[in-house]
């Protein structure tokens, strides 16, 4: 399948949304089809898959975890691996960390909403020959081989008398399962005492703040139960004395405790004869409340006598994953890319968190390698979900109904104004107006409408029209709310704004809320300016600088928009021709379902909105002089508006393109800009703010670095228009260029443009998602052009 970009298929009529065409998911359809059954081959695959043994080591899992998780960027030090949603993960211990080995490091936990070390080696095997007494020193080994491949971990070593293979995997979302086997490479006959040792830290450090996360031990038959205090602390670390870490022996086991130290052993000793094997298994499961514990207790019998099913499911699912992945005939090709997108789909996988707490369907997180991104955004959910439509599309499913979960109503207690919105990021415990104790739940503001591109990527991926009737109406409505919270003018045209918010008004020193002679809240306009970024997604973008540039520039300014007389929410002062691209594009994808529904009527005005908004956008967001698109300053009535080219060109720029809401002679002069090496071509291409921007800086968030997905989005806007050529040079620098992508250097938040540097915080999912659809969606392309260009 030719999937360029996610917009060929709309073929709105009479106006042209042609934003995927209304080609063939030929190879899409086959392959979803017929991979239920993980590793069967599709029909349109003329070469054999890639093995899932075949990718080793894509991260640099090798850690020496201490109760500090964090370091730079409140980022973790280390790389860690998860799977199925559990709320706990592992690390490879460091080769030079002799007291590490024999086991796997870590814990990381996620005490809710931030994730922390619970140990630096939890479960450790230590080996003694019974006949001599000595203990075996595992950093002695021969060999020694500690390697993560796609959903898994192993370890491997070789002593003069044994072989040690250790192999750890997720069996559900709340317990691994480790496989430990020894085999006797001797010509005699081994008697072996085997034990596992472990201790757990009692407080965590944050920063120059230490928590006492009140741990202990407890012996329970064949396993060791940690135990947890109660701790709310809002902005670091969250738990009740309900959280429990639990590891369970298949076999008898005595138990020493002392302190946070603890030493299981097997009652009887291990005969084990030259060339044979002995095998044993152990669960290790993290759980939130009583109910979880003594559900995944029932299991875990289950987990280690039906191991060797769990492992071959395991290998099935990963490489179904793979199977989605590697299709068409000219994978062969381009075998240097590999690498970096199943490093790509373990970054997803690595990021999924099950239901918990508020949480109700599974999704993905930006990063659980940072502090603050163990929640789930809209528009980060949605990007990750167009990626995992390819090879998970129930975990996309599930991902977008988390943030459906909590779509406002028009009986909602909190903000029945805003009825269809989606609110910008949910977690674990919801914010003190919904009754929770959490600092990072954000009903402030909404995040770019993204949702139906995602849903209707995921209806192609799986022709499901049951998936289609679920969603269509909550998208019809959150579509809706934009027009009805966020056009302060009544134009059609919306802008970014904030929700009714106690976070919106003017405080003292001591926090308390200024209020006016009548008693009214005071508005606080830099704060709803600030949360009119973070709608935008771009949170210190420079066109959202307060006092402007330039003479004629009145700045950011905000208006109330108000319905029946009440303010229902705000806007700010300029029609962002990125936003109105979006719902641009919303509009096709909305059209689109609405035929596959029956919905006629629906259609038909789509249809004719997109038509509108298609013309404003080419009128009146399109300056001829510079050749590029840029937002609309607007005044309180709209009778007066500034294009505001003073402020510099931005990503934001290209999204018309993106959304084929273009001219074919405006794209082609906002192809010249792109590819211009003193605007957007630079080392490592499509910075957000171009470099003859006055406040361009690689290094500031929004103000330079490249972020993935809008260079996705260039990519694509580039493809749209028939810029192949190009198209494929950019994506093969996003690729080479990425620091450490092609290694097992983790995947970055945003890139340095300058020099590729990594930039703020790493394993993050869309930048993962971005990798792994450009080179679906560009490297494999079946178009003979932009194959020849990448070549």
């Amino acid at each position: 399948m030719n999937k360029r970009n996610f917009y060929l298929g709309l073929c709105i009529i009479a106006i042209s949304i042609i934003f995927m065409g209304c080609e063939n998911k030929e190879n899409s359809t086959s392959n979803n089809s017929n991979a239920d059954s993980a590793g069967e081959t599709g029909s349109n695959s003329s070469i054999a898959r890639e093995n899932v043994d075949h990718f080793a080591n894509l991260l640099d899992l090798s850690a020496n975890p201490t109760n500090e998780a964090h370091g730079v960027y409140e980022t973790n030090k280390f790389n860690h691996f998860s799977d199925l949603g559990a709320w706990h993960g592992y690390y490879q211990p460091a080769k030079d960390n002799k007291k590490l080995l024999g086991g796997f490091a870590g814990p990381l936990i996620v005490g809710e909403e931030y994730p922390v070390n619970l140990s630096d080696s939890i479960n450790r095997i230590q080996i003694t020959n019974k006949e001599t007494n000595e203990k075996y020193d595992l950093s002695k080994s021969k060999y020694i081989d500690l390697s993560s491949y796609p959903g898994k971990l192993e370890q491997k070593y070789e002593l003069s008398d044994f072989t040690l293979n250790l192999s750890l995997i997720f069996v559900s979302n709340r317990s691994a399962l480790i496989r430990t086997d020894i085999e006797n490479t001797s010509e005699e006959p081994l008697e072996l005492n085997i034990s596992w040792k472990g201790s757990v830290f009692e407080e965590v450090i944050d920063g120059d703040k230490t928590i006492d996360i009140g741990t202990s031990l407890q012996k329970d038959e064949n396993a060791i139960q940690v135990n947890f205090s109660e701790v709310r602390e809002q902005w670091n670390y969250f738990a009740t004395d309900e959280v429990k870490y639990y590891i369970s022996h298949d076999q008898k086991v005595s138990t020493d405790i002392n302190g946070l130290t603890y030493k299981s052993t097997l009652k009887d000793p291990v005969s084990i004869k030259p060339g044979e094997k002995f095998e044993t298994y152990t669960t290790e499961s993290y759980t939130f409340t009583k109910d979880e514990l003594s559900a995944e207790k029932e299991k875990l019998s289950d987990y280690m006598k039906e191991q060797k099913d769990y492992f071959k499911e395991n290998n099935q699912r990963w490489q179904g994953y793979l199977d989605k992945t590697f299709t068409g005939d000219n994978v062969k090709d381009f075998p240097e890319y590999q690498n970096a997108v199943v490093k790509s789909i373990e970054t997803l996988m690595t990021n999924w968190q099950s239901p918990a707490g508020a949480i109700k369907h599974d999704g993905i997180v930006p990063s659980m390698s940072y502090k603050w991104f163990m929640g789930m955004w809209s528009w980060d959910s949605w990007k990750a979900d167009v990626a995992l439509a390819e090879f998970n599309p129930e975990l996309a499913k599930n991902n977008m109904r988390a943030l459906f979960d909590y779509q406002i109503k028009s009986n909602d207690d909190v903000r029945p104004q805003d009825d269809g919105a989606i609110i910008d990021a949910i977690f674990y415990n919801q914010d003190y107006s919904r009754g929770g104790e959490g600092g990072n739940w954000n009903e402030r503001n909404s995040k770019p409408p993204l949702a139906a591109w995602a849903v209707w990527n995921i209806y192609e991926a799986t022709e499901d029209k049951e998936w289609l009737e679920e969603m269509y109406s909550k998208l019809m409505d959150y579509h809706k709310w934009w027009y009805t919270n966020r056009d302060h003018d009544n134009n059609g045209v919306a802008e970014y704004g904030s929700m009714v918010s106690e976070a919106n008004w003017k405080t003292n020193e001591d926090g308390e809320i200024i209020k006016s002679e009548n008693g009214e809240p005071v508005l606080d306009d830099e704060a709803v300016i600030e949360a009119a970024a973070w709608e935008s997604g771009m949170d210190n973008a420079t066109r959202f600088d307060k006092e402007g540039s330039g003479k004629e520039d009145v700045g950011v300014k905000v208006f109330e928009n108000k319905r029946n007389n009440e303010v229902v929410g705000y806007s700010i002062n300029q029609e962002s021709v990125d936003l109105n691209s979006y719902l641009y594009a919303e509009k096709g994808f909305l059209k689109l379902m609405a035929a596959k529904l029956g919905k006629d009527k629906d259609e038909k005005t789509l249809t004719e909105d997109a038509d509108k908004l298609k013309k404003y956008i080419q009128e009146n967001m399109y300056d001829e002089e510079t050749g590029y698109f840029y937002d609309l300053q607007i005044n309180e009535d709209g009778s007066e508006s500034k294009l505001l080219v003073n402020r510099g060109k931005g990503t934001e720029g290209w999204l018309p393109l993106w959304a084929n809401a273009a001219t074919d002679k405006q794209a082609k002069t906002v192809k010249d800009n792109m590819m211009d090496e003193d605007k957007f071509n630079t080392y490592m291409p499509f910075p957000t703010a171009s470099k003859d921007n006055p406040k361009f800086s690689p290094g500031a968030y929004w103000r330079g670095p490249v972020w993935l997905d809008q260079a996705l989005f260039g990519i694509e806007a580039l493809q749209n228009y028939g810029f192949n050529k190009e198209a494929m040079k950019q994506t093969k620098k996003l690729f080479n260029h990425a620091e450490g992508l092609m290694g097992n250097a983790p995947i970055h938040e945003n890139y340095n443009p300058l020099n590729g540097k990594g930039l703020s915080t790493k394993n993050f999912s869309w930048s993962a998602a971005t990798y792994y659809l450009l080179y679906k969606n560009s490297i494999l392309s079946n178009d003979p052009t932009t194959q020849d260009a990448f070549k």
